[in-house]
């Protein structure tokens, strides 16, 4: 560990960040082992128990050497939203330091993140009818209506948002059309644990061709795991709106109901990882907290965790 690390008076958070298939999981366990610290998952999607591979939730080898915290909690049949994950990596933080650990959060939800470290606006209970009707208004209309809908009611939370955030749209809708405030009136009034100790984040970059070519090499294997058999285990279920919004799962599910072929599931996934990886992006590069890390092609996992350990 580093002097300057065991010196800071304060229990230091740390964050890996960044896009998906940058390298956060394999650089997060090397950083965790060169540190003592337990891995707390930052990431939307692998909170899903039954969808391991459409998550690319890490395997048991891994997390029996480096602990993992919120991987595999829930059901695909339960709701999982920004508060609740906030509600239960807090516990994580304390179960961690509780063991003389030091809290590592790895993941690419910045959302998650940003209710850590900024906090939550407390009180606003959603009906689950307008959360349903708000969905199937996306499904029947597209995201761009949405997004035209916010910017007449709450213009000061549209024009922080990117039209292709549906998440964030969405959360801003709901809280208007629930509350008639509009969240960017609400928002900061929120309290997180930014300023109240150390924090370090880091953001994982790649040059943006070889970061989708990493990413559709990522679809290939998880195809070649069984995804479509880990999809067909969960369609009879009644998924949640978030489970139902899994990359890998709407894909899938089209072509198990026979809409197209396995190649168009291949390449509906890939293009839209694509674009998540865009808006992820997007998301980070407007925090100026972060300090960004380029990974060269001919970087280690280790080699990043002892450049990310040096700056620490």
């Amino acid at each position: 560990m580093s002097k300057q690390l065991c010196l800071l008076k304060d229990p230091v958070l740390i964050f890996i960040a960044g896009p998906t298939a940058v390298g956060k999981s394999e650089i997060g366990i090397c950083l965790a082992r060169r540190l003592n610290a337990e891995i707390i998952c930052c990431d939307a999607m692998q909170v899903y128990r039954e969808i391991a591979i459409a998550s690319d939730r890490p395997k048991a080898g891994i997390t029996s050497r480096v602990p993992h915290h919120l991987t595999g909690i829930i059901s695909v049949t339960e709701e999982f939203n920004a508060a609740r994950y906030r509600d239960l990596a807090m516990k994580a933080i304390q179960d961690t330091r509780s063991k003389g650990k030091i809290p590592l959060f790895v993941g690419g939800s910045g959302m998650y993140m940003s209710v850590l470290l900024d906090g939550i606006f407390e009180g606003v209970t959603i009906e689950e009818d307008l959360r349903k009707t708000l969905a199937k208004e996306e499904k029947s209309k597209g995201l761009g209506h949405l997004y035209e809908r916010l910017k007449s009611l709450d213009p000061q939370a549209a024009s922080k948002i990117h039209p292709n955030d549906p998440q964030r749209i969405i959360r801003a809708l709901e809280v208007i059309l629930s509350t008639g405030q509009p969240i960017s009136g609400l928002q900061p009034k929120r309290e997180g644990l930014w300023g109240k100790g150390p924090v370090m984040i880091f953001a994982l970059n790649r040059p943006r061709q070889e970061l989708y070519g990493r990413a559709e090499a990522r679809v290939e294997d998880m195809f070649d795991k069984g995804l479509v058999e880990e999809v067909r285990n969960v369609s009879g279920l009644p998924l949640s709106l978030t489970a139902q919004k899994v990359i890998g799962v709407p894909e899938v599910m089209g072509h198990l109901k026979g809409e197209y072929e396995l190649e168009r599931a291949k390449y509906l996934m890939k293009l839209h990882t694509r674009h998540y990886i865009k808006r992820q992006l997007t998301w980070f590069r407007r925090d100026k907290r972060l300090t960004w890390i380029d990974i060269k092609k001919s970087d280690t996992p280790e080699c990043v965790a002892g450049q990310i350990e040096g700056l620490l």
